[in-house]
């Protein structure tokens, strides 16, 4: 398995986002296939992630430690990624200025309109490519830094 271009591709990227190795970011989705995935993804890059499956969950984890980064899928039951963005967005600084990114299968210019009114810096769709991803974690640490 290390010998597909995949991989190379990952390493080479890599090198490319060193800014990367060491944040804390936490990922919220209850489809752990793209769960899985993204924290694979995140891990190549030196990232250390925190999951979470649920609003409700990604709500308690933020009470306990503040992450550099949020990722959060948007079609969750209960409560939706919109929801749980405005709910951040209500907390207490520092909790409130986390910079999110949402990742979601709709791809719309709706959604993405939803999601930058509702808190979100960033609208990614899934899938999304490893160096996309690294490229949009790079450009909101930079401009929150």
């Amino acid at each position: 398995m290390s010998n597909l271009p995949e991989n190379r591709h990952l390493k080479n990227d890599t090198e490319k986002f060193q800014t990367l190795d060491g944040l804390q970011i936490l990922v919220v989705d209850d489809d752990t296939d793209s769960l899985v995935l993204t924290t694979f993804i995140l891990n190549t890059y030196g990232v250390q992630t925190i999951t979470a499956t649920s609003a409700l969950e990604a709500l308690e984890l933020i009470k306990q430690f503040i992450p550099d980064i949020l990722i959060i899928d948007i079609a969750m039951p209960e409560v939706d990624g919109y929801s749980l963005i405005r709910r951040i967005r209500t907390l207490e600084p520092p909790q409130n200025e986390i910079p999110a990114i949402a990742l979601t299968a709709i791809d719309s210019e709706e959604g993405c309109y939803l999601a930058l009114k509702s808190g979100f810096q960033s609208y990614l769709i899934k899938p999304t490519e490893p160096d996309e991803l690294a490229a949009e974690i790079t450009n909101l640490m930079t401009k929150n830094h």
